[in-house]
């Protein structure tokens, strides 16, 4: 297994926190597991880890404290995230109905080098792939580091919706390497950002985070329809809710109610009504990120959304870093 080297540059984010909350932090001593830290105001301010939660305070959060950290920061995008530049920390905002900012989210961005060894191989096959997996358990830094090493021989180009994968600022985090990165301005711009960078830049790769939306996902299949490998994440955690998921089936192919006829009905031994896979998907392999050293891969997404729809029981190859290390 490849030796992982991790950078998250915590200083800089202690440094917009206020004082008290940021020695807080230090004292806690274990920074390797900060997922990050939430500011509400009224409420006792919360460090989240790995495996728990630790109050950072007796007293509450104030309007000068989240002022404070509001100050240091790069401005709000349109959804609401804001970032610190040349690194990879990103800070999140909630307001009330008159646009005041009440609470913070202020999630650790970490360059982690060496998670990709656990499916390197799939990674450089040239075929398209598709990340699944609950929030928080690495799939950003997954496709970062996927980025990186397609780089070295590919001309990659990462489409940033929230700068999550490249960090803020209009330098790209060295993190990435030599893959290039387009911002997009507003969430909702997403797709036409991703058409946009193959019209425009003649990538081999196309990196995106969080596809969500039906636009994004069309873009997604006109990317692949013309040659271009996509490594990519969504929401979802197995194949089978995303195959539910009527806004991003069709990136798995999609399903739909097929009538057959009496003789074919009774050859395959079902009712004359099945369900059966609409298109090719736009995938080629679905890997499940059911915990951070521990993944399943369907390495034919077709055969598999094809097993799923007739009731076959799945066969996905599961892979963890205790086997593979």
């Amino acid at each position: 297994m490849t030796q992982k080297r991790i950078t998250d540059d915590l200083q800089a984010l202690l440094g917009v926190l206020p004082p008290a909350v940021a020695e807080s932090v230090v004292q806690a001593n274990n920074s390797d597991n900060l997922l990050e830290i939430i500011l509400d105001l009224g409420r006792v301010p919360v460090a989240r880890f790995v495996d728990k939660e630790v109050p950072l305070s007796k007293g509450e959060v104030t309007r000068n404290e989240i002022d404070y950290v509001v100050s240091r920061i790069g401005e709000f995008d349109a959804d609401n995230r804001a970032g610190l530049e040349r690194t990879l920390h990103r800070i999140s905002a909630i307001r009330n109905r008159r646009g005041h900012i009440v609470g913070l989210t202020c999630r650790v961005g970490r360059a982690v080098y060496g998670t990709i060894d656990i499916i390197q191989d799939l990674v450089e096959s040239g075929k398209s792939i598709l990340l699944l997996g609950k929030p928080g358990i690495g799939k950003t830094t997954m496709l970062r580091e996927a980025a990186r090493i397609l780089a070295e021989k590919k001309r990659v180009i990462i489409v940033d919706t929230s700068n999550e994968i490249g960090g803020d600022g209009d330098v790209p985090h060295p993190a990435v390497g030599r893959a290039r990165r387009m911002q997009v301005a507003t969430p909702t711009l997403q797709h036409e950002v991703m058409i946009e960078a193959v019209e425009n830049h003649n990538p081999e790769v196309i990196v995106i985070d969080e596809i969500g939306r039906e636009l994004e996902a069309l873009a997604a299949r006109t990317i692949a329809e013309r040659g271009v490998q996509l490594v990519a994440t969504a929401h979802g955690r197995t194949l089978e809710n995303l195959l539910l998921n009527p806004t991003l089936s069709d990136l798995v192919g999609g399903i739909e109610s097929v009538t057959l006829s009496d003789e074919e009905a009774h050859r395959r031994g079902t009712q004359k009504t099945v369900l059966e896979r609409r298109a090719p998907p736009t995938f080629d392999i679905l890997v499940e990120l059911q915990e951070r050293d521990r993944l399943v891969v369907h390495n034919d997404v077709a055969a598999s959304v094809d097993e799923l729809v007739r009731g076959y029981p799945l066969r996905p190859e599961v892979r963890s870093r205790d086997e593979n290390g």
